[in-house]
């Protein structure tokens, strides 16, 4: 489009009620992040191809800014298929593949500032950074004990005090996160508490009634089958059951960035 939208949008599925698809809005105020939770990592990683593809189609090439962050194992289909749409599509992304996942999260940190200080922030093209496997980064991980400490220089420094910092502030410059993490567990494990409240957009694949009541406010999730998930949307306060889109063919996804570029 000759414009790009206030507010960009990711197609993710084909609803289960008669209505348009399942799409999560991304606006610049405190809150737009979404999680992705659960052990579907062929789901998850089509989700995130579909969702590079839906942005891509948004925005013209100067005016979007992507990271991708894989933590799937090297020669693993997920990790192929994110790998590939990054030399496909015509849009700029920086990738775990060419570059460390702390140096990666360091540059959108440096990004944060830069935007922070500046008074036309709102004019700057919006950045979008996925991170597939979240609970896999062992530096990404929040330490309450380092975040409390006395020793101030340390959040310059620290990934993961880096990646709080980008999570907490940095929806309302821009910045959105999409994250995977494999289970409820592992999510304590990663973030701290104000992190998580700042994803207002989660998916839920199947699990445990108590792991889904505790992410969405109820125990759907634990009736999900293999081709369903749930997207829950906590500013809007909504609910909703949903058929995520299967993984594209190779000719497909050719064809679609042939045209995207």
């Amino acid at each position: 489009p000759g414009q790009s939208p206030a507010s960009p949008k990711l197609w993710l599925g084909a609803p289960n009620a008669i209505k348009g698809p399942t799409e999560a809005v991304f606006h610049r105020q405190s809150g737009n992040h979404m999680l992705i939770v659960g052990q579907r990592d062929d789901a998850i990683a089509a989700m995130m191809a579909s969702s590079l593809l839906a942005l891509c189609g948004q925005f013209q090439h100067d005016k979007l800014q992507l990271v991708v962050i894989d933590g799937n194992p090297p020669g693993s289909p997920e990790r192929d298929l994110l790998e590939g749409m990054n030399d496909a599509l015509p849009h700029g992304v920086r990738s775990s593949r060419d570059h460390d996942a702390s140096a990666l999260i360091g540059e959108v940190a440096s990004e944060l500032q830069r935007r922070g200080e500046q008074e036309a922030s709102g004019e700057l093209p919006p950045l979008f950074v996925f991170i597939a496997g979240l609970q896999r980064f062992k530096k990404l991980r929040y330490d309450d004990d380092l975040a409390y400490s006395f020793d101030a220089s340390s959040d310059s420094s620290n990934p993961a005090l880096q990646l709080n910092d980008i999570i907490c502030e940095g929806s309302a410059l821009g910045i959105h996160l999409i994250a995977s993490i494999d289970s409820y567990n592992n999510i304590g494990r990663t973030l701290s508490r104000k992190a998580l409240s700042e994803f207002e957009m989660r998916v839920l694949f199947q699990m445990s009634s108590n792991d889904s009541a505790a992410l969405v406010d109820s125990s759907k999730g634990a009736a999900l089958g293999m081709h369903r998930a749930l997207f829950y949307n906590e500013h809007e306060g909504y609910l909703e059951t949903f058929r995520p889109y299967a993984l594209p063919g190779r000719q497909w996804l050719s064809e679609a960035c042939g045209k995207l570029a």
